[in-house]
């Protein structure tokens, strides 16, 4: 089992599986009642869509590869001079103190969110929105693609990823998924980097949901 990070997963699902579909209207209907009620815009998810090319080579990853990414990120917001080296063997990403701390605060949408549900959307605000009983299909929380992708800009020097502004070249690109596939020491950090800073690219720029699962 492990996270797949995926976008426009109403516009997949409505031909090949019509239940499937019928979820993610649901779940969608829950999401906007929440945003509603913290007074945000209400997000309508394409029915479909054109075809979206993610350049991450992995988009689904163990889900320990996300906590050694928000070890980092928690890491370079801390301290801007901060770079990564791989964590070393038998340490675990989620017992850093650093992590542990950034955690209570609750303020990051790449660390206050659930490692296998929920969804980001292509709407900006600050404070992640957690779902409650009220609204079981949801799960999990309801982040920004526009934060989680400021967020990844942020720790992008720290893992050696070279920006232009907020922007990742397709030559940069390759670099990483080479560093991922060669497993660098820093791979996990770079694949569920890449996976999520594709997803919120493609997710703003088709006005699509990021759906954890």
């Amino acid at each position: 089992m492990g996270l797949a990070i995926s976008v426009g997963a109403l516009a997949d699902l409505q031909q090949e599986d019509p239940e499937g579909a019928q979820w993610v209207q649901d779940a969608m209907g829950e999401a906007n009642v929440l945003l509603q009620q913290a007074g945000l815009p209400l997000h309508t998810e394409p029915a479909a869509l054109p075809e979206r090319n993610s350049r991450a080579m992995l988009d689904s990853f163990p889900y320990s590869f996300l906590h050694y990414l928000r070890r980092a990120y928690a890491h370079a917001a801390l301290d801007g001079q901060w770079r990564a080296t791989p964590l070393p063997e038998g340490e675990e990403p989620g017992e850093d103190p650093v992590l542990d701390d950034a955690m209570t605060m609750f303020d990051s949408h790449l660390i206050c969110h659930s490692d296998c549900e929920g969804f980001y959307f292509p709407i900006v605000f600050d404070e992640v929105i957690f779902a409650d009983d009220e609204h079981p299909l949801l799960g999990g929380m309801l982040g920004s693609s526009y934060k989680l992708r400021e967020e990844l800009v942020t720790v992008a020097p720290a893992l050696g990823i070279f920006l232009l502004g907020d922007e990742l070249g397709d030559d940069e690109a390759e670099r990483v998924n080479a560093r991922i596939e060669a497993e660098d020491g820093l791979h996990r950090e770079l694949a569920a980097w890449l996976a999520a800073y594709e997803a919120c690219r493609l997710s703003i720029a088709h006005k699509t949901a990021i759906v954890f699962n």
